[in-house]
């Protein structure tokens, strides 16, 4: 689906949680199937705000969701909600405020749990953009406890059953003539107490650790570029899978080139001498140096094509292309003898029969009806 989930449930994308809860549970009252049975629109409608609702409601996969878009999930392994079967129990608290807490399936004690994604911004410069590198980084993130292997537990105990739920993560009160399912207070929802927990994590079942990961950054890579590293993010708890590691490009300018896609540009600054009777100088490329042949008579502005000295293809579809600009750079301070030459050189020119310069195109431009 690619609809945005913010105009799905008419929100902003700065509201907070509890305003994405109860958008949610409006478009749910209203579209719920049991209300609207064999109405294949509604239920179209109830699915829509339902996966809208999964994505926003889950810090971790919002800020993927903020950051990357549709396809940042895809990446991240989500394939959307299952069968109304499987919304229920995953909405069993939303439903339960909806329908007093008969809907949905009791949750029970929470399974593994998958680990949370991590973004690092790497800074890089503008040569290792283009030739590409490979480097190692430094993250701190929180890692599945090699002692009680994410489950919170000392070694050698067991969790109890919450006394509060029984077991079912979720305490049905009642008001008025309905009843309401809410989150167990006492153990989070999670169906269980820890009454020994682990030494080395306190329970959480993730602990602070520092690792380096490597990288290889191809060459072609630009600012925005994304890498994504399976495995790399956080610990997984309870026999769940680590998260992924996203690492964000930045990229620094350059002092003398510039890029657009794979085509570099940059200024040859020359002489005005040069620019009159031609010259073949050494240009500086992204590859290293190239002779280029300005021919004379050449004027300020001019640019040249050096082919195949531009950036290499992500996609491996060969270089781009090197645009030089010419910038005739006019003389300021002049010994006598230039002076006097080219003082001869001016009294020349003006005596030429041309009208494009000097008095003769003001003559030709005051003149012309």
């Amino acid at each position: 689906m690619s609809k945005d989930y913010y105009e799905i449930l008419g929100i902003s994308r700065t509201v907070a949680a509890e305003e994405i809860k109860k958008a949610y549970r409006k478009l749910a009252m209203k579209y719920h199937p049991d209300r609207n049975p064999k109405d294949k629109e509604a239920e179209a409608r109830f699915k829509e705000a339902t996966e809208a609702y999964e994505i926003l409601s889950d810090v971790q996969k919002r800020k993927i969701y903020d950051t990357y878009g549709h396809e940042g999930l895809k990446s991240s392994g989500y394939q959307g909600p299952g069968n109304f079967e499987d919304i229920f129990s995953s909405f069993g608290d939303i439903f339960g405020d909806l329908f007093g807490g008969g809907m949905g399936r009791r949750r029970g004690r929470q399974g593994p749990l998958r680990g949370s994604d991590l973004r690092y911004d790497l800074s890089i410069s503008f040569m290792e953009a283009v030739h590409g590198l490979s480097r190692e980084i430094e993250i701190t993130k929180r890692d599945t406890c090699w002692t009680c292997e994410g489950s919170g537990l000392r070694p050698g105990y067991q969790s109890q059953v919450c006394s509060a739920c029984q077991g079912r993560g979720q305490v049905v009160r009642a008001q008025g003539f309905f009843q309401i399912s809410t989150t167990c207070p006492q153990c989070q929802g999670d169906g269980e107490i820890i009454t020994e927990p682990c030494n080395d994590c306190d329970g959480i079942g993730l602990t602070s650790v520092k690792k380096k990961v490597s990288l290889k950054i191809p060459a072609g890579v630009d600012t925005g570029a994304q890498m994504r590293l399976g495995g790399a993010g956080e610990g997984g708890r309870k026999g769940g899978a680590t998260g992924d590691l996203y690492v964000v490009i930045h990229v620094d300018p350059h002092e003398f080139f510039e890029r657009d896609g794979d085509t570099i540009y940059c200024q040859l600054p020359i002489s005005m001498t040069d620019a009159i009777l031609g010259c073949n100088p050494e240009v500086p490329t992204i590859h290293g140096s190239k002779k280029l042949k300005i021919p004379k008579g050449v004027q300020s502005g001019e640019a040249f094509t050096l082919k195949n000295e531009g950036v290499p293809n992500l996609r491996g579809h060969g270089k781009g292309d090197m645009i030089v600009e010419v910038k005739v750079v006019t003389p300021i301070k002049l010994t006598k003898k230039q002076k006097e030459l080219l003082q001869e050189f001016r009294k020349e020119e003006s005596d030429k029969k041309g009208d494009e310069v000097g008095e003769g195109f003001l003559k030709k431009f005051f003149h012309k009806k």
